[in-house]
C-alpha cells in the first residue's frame, strides 16, 4: 500500500482520507485506518463520519467497517465518459483487439503512475496486475515508458526522481540512468518494450498516443505472455498499434474541440 500524504484544507484531508480506505482494496476497519492515517484519531473519526454522510463512503454497523460508497461509482462513471480517452477508443481498441487476439490496454499518466483507463482481454485470457482503474508503476511497464519517452524535458526531469525503482523480476530497471538511457532509445525506436520488466512471463509492446502537436494524451498497448509469444513476434503489431494510436488521437481531438476541427475523418495528424 502506498503512503498517503497528508493533505491541507477541508477538501484535501477528505481526499487523501478516501485515498487511503481506497488502498486497501477492501472493507476497512477504523483502526486499521487510523495506523497508516497521517492524522489525529477526532480529525480522521470526523472526516470518516462526514464522508459517509455524503455517501461517498458506506459503514456496516454490525462489522464496524468502512466501504467506498455507490456515490464514488457515479462519479466514476461520469469522469470516464467525461473526461477520460476510454470512450472515444474504445472502437479503435476493439478494432486492435480482434486483429492481434491479444489484450489491449489504454493507459494515462497519473502523475508519475500509470492509470489504466480500459483493457479487452486477449482471445485466451491472461492473469495479469493491470485492470480498467488500476494504477501501476510508470518506470516498468510498456505504456508507462512509452509515455515519459514523450513528455516534456521539464515534466520529465520532475517524474524520473520519483519513480520507485523497486525490483519486481530480474528485468526490472533499477535505476534513474538506465530508465533515461532506455527513454532515449525508445524516441529513436518509436515504441517501449516490456520485458517481464513488471511480472514474470508477462511482455508487450506499446506506443505514446500523441496530439497533432506531438502533446502526450495516454499509451495504448499489445500485452501478451513469453510462454504464447515473444517480443519479436509483438513488435509486428508496431504498425497497427501506431495506425490505433493515430486514430484515437484524431478522435480525441475532435471529441475535445469540435467547433475547431473538421471530422476526424478529414483531419491531418
Amino acid at each position: 500500500m502506498e503512503a498517503v500524504r497528508k493533505s491541507s484544507g477541508t477538501v484535501g484531508k477528505a481526499l487523501s482520507v478516501l485515498d487511503l480506505v481506497a488502498s486497501f482494496e477492501r472493507p476497512v476497519r477504523f483502526n486499521d485506518v487510523l495506523e497508516v492515517s497521517p492524522y489525529p484519531k477526532a480529525t480522521l473519526y470526523r472526516i470518516l463520519q462526514n464522508l459517509v454522510t455524503e455517501g461517498v463512503l458506506t459503514f456496516d454497523r454490525e462489522w464496524q467497517t468502512y466501504a467506498l460508497g455507490v456515490r464514488l461509482v457515479r462519479l466514476a462513471h461520469s469522469a470516464w465518459t467525461q473526461s477520460s480517452l476510454a470512450p472515444v477508443a474504445r472502437p479503435h481498441l476493439t478494432a486492435l483487439s480482434r486483429a492481434t487476439g491479444e489484450t489491449i490496454h489504454l493507459a494515462q499518466l497519473d502523475g508519475p503512475h500509470v492509470l489504466y483507463l480500459d483493457k479487452l482481454d486477449a482471445k485466451r485470457r491472461v492473469n495479469m496486475f493491470s485492470e480498467a482503474g488500476k494504477v501501476g508503476p510508470a518506470y516498468c511497464t510498456g505504456v508507462g515508458k512509452a509515455m515519459l519517452a514523450h513528455l516534456p524535458p521539464d515534466e520529465l526531469d520532475r517524474m524520473l526522481p520519483q519513480q520507485s525503482y523497486h525490483r519486481f523480476t530480474p528485468s526490472t530497471i533499477c535505476s534513474q540512468q538506465e530508465l533515461t538511457d532506455e527513454l532515449h532509445q525508445i524516441r529513436e525506436d518509436g515504441f517501449a518494450l516490456d520485458r517481464e520488466d513488471h511480472e514474470p512471463g508477462i511482455i508487450c509492446v506499446a506506443v505514446p498516443v500523441l496530439s497533432r502537436t506531438r502533446q502526450l494524451m495516454g499509451a495504448i498497448s499489445v500485452t501478451s505472455t513469453s510462454a504464447r509469444t515473444s517480443l519479436g513476434k509483438l513488435k509486428k503489431f508496431v504498425p497497427d498499434l501506431q495506425d490505433a494510436a493515430t486514430q484515437v488521437a484524431a478522435a480525441a481531438e475532435y471529441w475535445r474541440f469540435p467547433d475547431n476541427q473538421g471530422t476526424p475523418e478529414t483531419m491531418e495528424i
